[in-house]
């Protein structure tokens, strides 16, 4: 069953999404047929096509249900995916530093995830080896991923060395059992490294046939302006946009923020525009009148550039 089949025959949201918008509840779930149909139409291009990645900004005011959509994604598509390994669906709250989105993808994957590419590895033919281990670039992930194979194909000891590479890929100090083990001299230090590694991770994995798409939810954005300096927010802009440009396959990522802050983060960096073009534009739902009741929706898509673009 697709996507869309799924979500088509969930009647008893669709009785709860009409119920709370006549009565003009603000702050509870909603769901506008527009809205869904322009999100469904998004995420079957990524999903049935060649999972080229795709970048969605929910934009609205406070209260319009950026939050609440999200969720609903969220829920929705951790149980159309529920028992499939290859599919992940992170949810992130921004935080000071870009380097906590890295790792909370990362911890989605697990150590567990680094056990199935050694057996994976290990298992291959030495085509199918050499291909999967070719997607990485970075040396030290090369020497971690023949680790992994190693450990794979022996008896014992694979779980030790995923746990290893694990906190490896986090980024955490090099001891000398990650030196002896996994053949590492240094630790994942930087935001650039971190990401070069991610990167490597997804797709030596989506070659071994263990992930197919990374869904990635991101909500209240706009307090990266409000909370932290503007150093801090221009470096998670930064960051954002080299996630996005680094994995141009198997990553559908949903932004939420207000137009406010979409048109100061544009100010602050024009590099951003293009890959915040595609909006998804919410607006309050208002107490429903017998006339307005089963008319139009209020909310639909929109791609015109905001003002400041």
């Amino acid at each position: 069953m697709s996507l869309r089949e799924r979500m088509s025959v969930s009647d008893s949201d669709a009785r709860q999404w009409r119920t709370y918008r006549q009565h003009g509840v603000l702050e509870s779930p909603r769901l506008e047929d527009a809205v869904a149909d322009a999100i469904l139409d998004r995420f079957a291009q990524f999903e049935e096509g060649a999972h080229l990645s795709q970048a969605v900004t929910i934009v609205g005011p406070p209260s319009a249900g950026k939050a609440n959509l999200l969720d609903y994604y969220e829920g929705h598509l951790s149980d159309y995916y529920r028992g499939r390994d290859e599919w992940y669906v992170i949810r992130h709250y921004p935080a000071p530093s870009f380097d906590s989105l890295l790792r909370n993808i990362l911890q989605n994957f697990g150590h567990r995830h680094l056990e199935n590419i050694g057996r994976a590895l290990a298992r291959g033919s030495d085509t199918a080896r050499t291909a999967a281990k070719e997607r990485a670039w970075s040396h030290d992930v090369r020497i971690v991923l023949d680790r992994l194979e190693r450990a794979g194909g022996s008896d014992g000891g694979l779980a030790d060395c995923a746990r290893l590479a694990f906190d490896w890929f986090l980024g955490q100090p090099v001891s000398k059992r990650h030196r002896a083990e996994l053949g590492v001299s240094f630790r994942l230090d930087t935001v650039e490294s971190l990401m070069q590694a991610l990167r490597d991770l997804i797709y030596v994995s989506e070659r071994l046939r263990l992930l197919e798409g990374i869904v990635l939810l991101i909500d209240e954005l706009e307090k990266q302006d409000y909370s932290h300096s503007k150093p801090l927010a221009l470096s998670f802009l930064l960051s954002i946009r080299a996630l996005i440009d680094a994995l141009p396959e198997r990553l559908f990522l949903m932004l939420a923020m207000t137009p406010q802050a979409r048109t100061r983060y544009l100010a602050m960096l024009p590099a951003m525009a293009s890959r915040l073009q595609d909006t998804i534009v919410l607006t309050p739902t208002a107490p429903a009148s017998p006339a307005r009741r089963g008319g139009s929706p209020e909310s639909a898509t929109d791609t015109t550039p905001f003002v400041g673009q």
